[in-house]
């Protein structure tokens, strides 16, 4: 499977020569959008909770020498900040949603940082799964969480192949706090 089309069309977004912090791929999984960074040199740490797909990646990283390391962590730990004390150059989240990790999100992006994300809505209980209303945003909820950062791209509705409803953002953290 492919990296996500809204990574790879906001690449040149994240090819800055600063690499002196890492991008976070959040519940990556297999690590499909964090690897087309690390191919291009950019560090990433790829967080998930799933330790098979965790090993799977790490010998991919060792035996292509790429720049990245795993994370075996639990997000959604009740009363925990997984972020805690962490800062990214940028963060991906990719069909995943756990709205009390939003605000250790914002503040785990350096300031001038990234976020890319995009995640089900509501309207894609139409096309299939999730249909559990806590892993699907609400009509605006997306844009909202990142109001007061610099929103370069944003997206909600449906997407073809295969069908289902999103919405995206891409957002850059104010470089000073206002």
């Amino acid at each position: 499977m492919s990296a996500a089309s809204l990574l790879l069309d906001h690449l040149d977004l994240l090819m800055k020569p600063d690499r002196s912090l890492p991008v976070l791929d959040l519940a990556c999984g297999t690590g499909r959008n964090g690897l087309v960074l690390a191919e291009q040199g950019i560090p990433v740490v790829f967080a998930d909770k799933s330790t098979a797909a965790l090993k799977v990646l790490e010998r991919q990283l060792a035996k292509e020498g790429l720049p990245g390391r795993v994370w075996q962590v639990d997000l959604e730990q009740v009363g925990v900040n997984p972020l805690s004390g962490q800062s990214y150059s940028a963060i991906l989240g990719f069909r995943y949603l756990h709205r009390p990790l939003f605000p250790p999100l914002r503040s785990a992006v350096k300031p001038g940082g990234l976020i890319i994300y995009e995640t089900f809505t509501i309207g894609n209980q139409e096309f299939g799964r999730p249909y559990n209303p806590d892993f699907l945003l609400q009509p605006g909820e997306l844009k909202s969480i990142f109001q007061d950062w610099e929103m370069i791209h944003h997206f909600e509705g449906t997407l073809k192949n295969p069908d289902r409803a999103v919405a995206q953002i891409v957002a850059r953290k104010p470089a000073v706090a206002g």
